[in-house]
């Protein structure tokens, strides 16, 4: 009876395996881990902001104060005296029991940049940030245009994986951190923020 069933079987090829993935089945390949084959992660946003380029621009630069209103920064000092339009500084990041620390080189020109990248760090391979401010609505002189871009890439796959799932909320959490600050140090906004791509 056992062998009967056997030769009734359709015979499996390598082709059509299927593999049992989190939300249900897959024909293909499966790819490790996870089905993540970069590690990199990129965003990018154009926002129009009821703030002007310098006060958006005095928020960003002001690196020794990130650990007061940025999630999951710890710990943010400069560790090495300003240079002209450039410093170093000390970051720690954590979130639940993940803590890391790296160093930034921080290049400014005010009002209209501010650019950090990390230098050295166990957890990532690159991590990139750049504020751009651009002149904003002629008729509101209290606005600006943040061209804001991150991009990263974890040494660790596991890192990575986690990254991408959780990649959007984290980012809009960081930028609306900002724009609190923006508020709490110069007031309301002069007109609603809104995404422009």
């Amino acid at each position: 009876m056992g062998w009967n069933i056997i030769f009734r079987q359709r015979p499996m090829s390598l082709i059509s395996i299927r593999h049992r993935t989190i939300f249900g089945m897959s024909s293909s390949k499966p790819t490790f881990p996870f089905g993540l084959q970069n590690k990199t992660q990129q965003y990018t946003e154009q926002r129009l902001l009821g703030y002007t380029a310098v006060e958006m621009y005095e928020v960003v630069v002001d690196v020794q104060r990130y650990r007061e209103f940025v999630p999951w920064c710890i710990r943010s000092d400069i560790i090495k005296p300003a240079y002209p339009h450039s410093f170093k500084a000390h970051m720690e990041i954590g979130f639940q029991v993940v803590k890391e620390q790296y160093t930034a080189l921080v290049t400014y020109q005010k009002p209209t940049l501010v650019k950090s990248v990390c230098t050295d760090g166990r957890l990532f391979n690159h991590l990139i940030t750049e504020w751009r401010f651009l002149p904003g609505i002629e008729k509101q002189p209290r606005s600006c245009v943040l061209d804001f871009s991150v991009s990263f890439e974890f040494r660790s796959m596991l890192h990575a994986k986690l990254a991408h799932m959780f990649f959007d909320e984290v980012v809009r959490q960081m930028v609306s951190a900002f724009l609190k600050r923006a508020e709490k140090l110069y007031g309301p906004s002069s007109m609603p923020s809104r995404r422009l791509r």
